[in-house]
Formats: structure tokens, C-alpha cells, sequence
């Protein structure tokens, strides 16, 4: 018997979209086999259709050989097979063990023996390396461990055949290389995995085979040993990608933004940012680089008005907004794409269009008196869909929550850029988008640059601050330890500024 799994020419159709269109998948025992597409290609649906969450239209799907129908996630369960979602379902307020155990609580005289359980959960935390504690509460680990638990409740079901649907889209660069370690353990203990991603540097550090799906068909499977990332790129696009970020020098003119001796503080009460000073101009692209959890997230939150300030002061345009609420700040000409786009980018249960006007639907043309235009809505929403290349099922009419989540991300940039504010607060803009879509929103924020406006890049890829940005903060411990030339700027030197060193400090003084 050659595959474990094989999934033959399935197809998937939901209403005026056919999201799977005749597919064939197959995994070998034992291997890590990356299925890679642009954002709604058609991945996460072809996975769901295994996990027993979609029934297909046509098409087969054998396990260790035999024919089999998985009509919903318990008969995939039974079967050896586990997924670990792309947003996490797991009950915040549980514990590990109690989110790990849900649905099948071991009993002894009718109650739940959970002390049983979370030894059991230790012993397999151990095994693979995962080093969770049983007994912490969901909200009080980090992503990466919440991840960790997903992966827990599927060995703790016995999972043979592990889904990871897109694993990487919500960690930081350490936990991404802990996580490929922890997929190289479990394929050495006789796992197999398939891995949806889009990330080429993940699938050619992990993935032994690679298939690649573009707009719902099957275009290949390839080795990954002997495919380059340009081709894999070139094969997932259906056309070649740059790598590079092709940019005129900046022109900095007038300072835009200007913050003096920052403090905020976190939720755990302590100093994130702490003293921050640092200036952005008007025809730049200011980078902001550090190891993830330095402030970063908190002076975002600060400079959009989410989040409270202890001390010091911030210019917009000349005008102190230190305790601006947040649409006055809009207004002033702030835009803002966060780092959490469910928390703080979308209302989930929206259209799209309703999403796509969310920070001007009370002005005209979109409403008139306090009634909304929904004429006016629906063409402003058609057009950045068509120039942002945002795909979902029903257009303009689709449940955000119901489109991939780069498309979601591709929402929120259509909307904020769209409007063309004098300062971009860009967190994390390309986090969870494929290749081809990286490179059109890295031109967009360039093509701002180029109008004159000032945009403040925050971004854990080192490589996408590099390629973006005019000039580059560092940021340690909630202070800005450096501000260096980006175009002088080597990998190492920003690596030891994000580690502490400081350099360049004399000149992140004077800025």
C-alpha cells in the first residue's frame, strides 16, 4: 500500500463558486506533504472536505487503502485523523486539560478523572517535545502554546494523519522553528502530515512532496528537493513573482508623526512602551523591527487610540491627539491596518461590503441624515474588491467570516489604503497572504510613499522591514535602541540591536 491517504478528483461547490474542482491528493506514509495556493485557492475546503466538515459533489477518498465516507469530524477522528484549524477552537477560560479531554472525558464512577488526563497529556508533552503545562489556562498562554495544545488533542485522540491549516500565520519567527521541529518529531514517531501553507521557506525546511492547487484545479505534485522557491512560487501564482521590492529613493519632507517619551503599559500592568521617542515623515516608509513582545503591539495600540497612555506626548499633523479618541484621530488622517484582524480589523458577522466602509460609512455618499446608501456602499465595496483582488463566495454579500483569512487580510488593506490617509499604521499587513498578494501590497504602501504620505511599517518578517522600509527603528524593551538607513542596513547588525546591543544609538538619539 503506497499512500495513506488518497483524495480523487474531488469536488466542492458552494453557491457561484466551485472551491474544489476536481482535485486529486495523495500522501505517502511518513512524509510531510505541503498542499500550497494563494489565499482561496481552495486548500483549507479541500481539508475540510477530509476532516468531514463539507461532503464533496464527486469524488472518492480512501484511507491505508480503503474507500471510505467521512460525513463528519468524529468519523475522520476514528479514522486517525486530526486537524489543527487556522483560528484555534479552544474554550479560553478552560484549562489545557480540560480543552484537551472536551468530548471525551475519561469517567470512573461518573465523573470526570481529570487528574488521569493530564497525566496522560504530560507523558505525550513530553514525547513530542511540546512542553505544555496541563493545568494553565488558555488565556494565560501564548499563541504558540495554544497551537501546541490543538496539536495535543489530536495525539490524545490517536491521530495518525495530522492537518495543520496554516500553522505558522500567528507566530513569531522562534516558535515557527520550534513548531518545524516538533513536525520532524512527529513524523519520526510514524505520523503523517499535511501541511497547508504558503510560506515556500516553510514548505522547503519541512515538506519532502509539495501539491500545488491555483483557483480551485489541480496544477502538480512535486518534489520539494528539486523544486526551486521561484518555481514553486511561479507554479502556485501561474506567473513569476518578484522577490524584490522594486522602489525609488524615498523623498522625506514635513514630520507627520511625532511621539516624545512614550509610556504605556501592558495588560499586566508593567511598562511596554517605556520613554519612546521616534519621528515619521511624509514621503517615507518607517520600519519598525524587533523580536515580537518588546511594545510593539502596545504602542500601535497607543498611536490608534485603543489603548490607554501613562505619559508623554504624540503629534499628528501638528495637532497633540495624546487623548484623541480614535475617529477623530481617523479623521485627522490616521489609517490603520492591526495586527489582529479579528480583534480589531472586522466585524465578523458583517457583509464584506459593510466591512469595507466600516471607517466612512457615516459620511457622504454613504449615508445622508443617518440613513445608509446602500447603493453607494455596494459600488465602493465592487471596486476595491476588484482592485485588491479580494475573492470570497458571494462577493460583496458574503459573511466576512466566511472568506480565508488573507483575504480578510486583503479586506482591511483595500479599505485603509483606499482612503489614502497622511499616516498608514501598517501592523503585520501581509501576515497570512500568499507571495503573489505580498508583492502587490508591498507596492501599494509604496505608491503611498511615493504620494507624499508617511507609513509606519511594524512587522516580525525581518526580510519584508528590509525590503519595505526607507529607514529602520529598532525597537528593545519598549525603547527605540537604533534608527538605521535601510538600504546600509545588514541582517546581523539589525539581529544584535533587536537583542539589545545598541550600536547605533547615538544616532536614535538625535532622531
Amino acid at each position: 500500500m503506497e499512500y495513506i491517504i488518497e483524495m480523487l478528483n474531488i469536488r466542492k461547490e458552494f453557491p457561484g463558486i466551485v472551491a474544489n474542482d476536481n482535485i486529486t491528493l495523495q500522501v505517502k506514509p511518513g512524509e510531510i506533504h505541503a498542499l500550497l495556493g494563494e489565499n482561496g485557492a481552495g486548500k483549507s475546503t479541500l481539508m475540510s472536505v477530509l476532516f468531514g466538515l463539507y461532503q464533496p459533489e464527486a469524488g472518492e477518498i480512501k484511507v491505508r487503502g480503503e474507500n471510505v465516507n467521512i460525513t463528519d469530524p468524529n468519523i475522520a477522528n476514528g479514522l486517525g485523523i486530526g486537524m489543527v484549524h487556522q483560528h484555534f477552537k479552544l474554550v479560553h477560560n478552560f484549562t489545557v486539560t480540560e480543552n484537551i479531554i472536551l468530548g471525551q472525558e475519561p469517567t470512573e464512577n461518573g465523573r470526570i478523572n481529570t487528574q488521569k488526563a493530564a497525566k496522560e497529556i504530560k507523558e505525550l508533552s513530553k514525547k513530542y517535545g511540546l512542553d505544555v503545562d496541563p493545568s494553565a489556562k488558555i488565556e494565560d498562554i501564548t499563541v504558540g502554546m495554544q497551537q501546541r495544545v490543538e496539536i495535543l488533542k489530536m495525539l490524545y485522540r490517536n491521530a495518525e494523519i495530522l492537518i495543520f491549516d496554516e500553522p505558522t500565520a500567528v507566530l513569531t519567527p522562534q516558535e515557527i522553528s520550534e513548531l518545524m521541529d516538533i513536525m520532524r518529531r512527529l513524523v519520526k514517531e510514524g505520523k503523517s502530515i499535511i501541511l497547508i501553507t504558503h510560506k515556500l521557506k516553510e514548505i522547503k525546511a519541512v515538506a519532502d512532496r509539495c501539491t500545488i492547487i491555483r483557483r480551485g484545479k489541480y496544477i502538480d505534485t512535486v518534489d520539494v528537493e528539486d523544486a526551486s522557491e521561484e518555481v514553486l512560487a511561479s507554479l502556485m501564482v501561474g506567473r513569476e513573482v518578484s522577490f524584490v521590492v522594486e522602489k525609488e529613493d524615498a523623498n522625506p519632507k514635513e514630520s507627520v508623526l511625532k511621539i516624545t517619551g512614550l509610556v504605556v503599559k501592558d495588560s499586566r500592568d508593567l511598562n511596554a512602551v517605556n520613554g519612546l521617542c521616534l519621528e515619521v515623515r511624509a514621503g517615507e516608509i518607517l520600519g519598525i523591527a524587533g523580536v515580537d513582545g518588546n511594545g510593539q503591539s502596545e504602542l500601535i495600540e497607543a498611536l490608534t487610540g485603543l489603548r490607554k497612555i501613562e505619559s508623554g506626548k504624540i503629534e499628528l499633523l501638528g495637532h497633540d491627539v495624546t487623548n484623541t479618541n480614535v475617529r477623530k484621530r481617523t479623521e485627522i488622517g490616521l489609517g490603520h491596518i492591526p495586527q489582529d484582524r479579528h480583534k480589531h480589523g472586522l466585524v465578523l458577522d458583517f457583509k464584506l461590503a459593510e466591512n469595507l466602509v466600516l471607517q466612512t460609512y457615516y459620511m457622504q455618499p454613504y449615508s445622508k441624515n443617518g440613513i445608509l446608501n446602500a447603493e453607494e456602499i455596494k459600488k465602493k465595496a465592487q471596486e476595491l474588491i476588484d482592485e485588491f483582488d479580494v475573492r470570497s463566495g458571494q462577493g460583496i454579500e458574503t459573511t466576512t467570516r466566511a472568506m480565508s483569512g488573507g483575504n480578510q487580510q486583503k479586506a482591511i488593506v483595500a479599505r485603509e489604503i483606499d482612503r489614502s490617509p497622511k499616516l498608514l499604521i501598517a501592523g503585520q499587513p501581509t501576515r497570512g497572504l500568499d507571495v503573489g498578494a505580498i508583492e502587490f501590497i508591498h507596492k501599494k504602501l509604496i505608491e503611498e510613499r511615493d504620494k507624499g504620505k508617511a507609513v509606519l511599517l511594524v512587522s516580525l518578517e525581518l526580510d519584508e522591514i528590509m525590503n519595505v522600509s526607507d529607514r529602520i527603528a529598532v525597537i528593545y524593551e519598549g525603547k527605540i535602541v537604533g534608527v538605521v538607513e535601510a538600504q546600509k542596513a545588514t541582517e546581523q547588525q539589525l539581529g544584535l540591536m533587536m537583542a539589545g546591543s545598541t550600536t547605533d544609538k547615538e544616532e536614535g538619539d538625535r532622531k
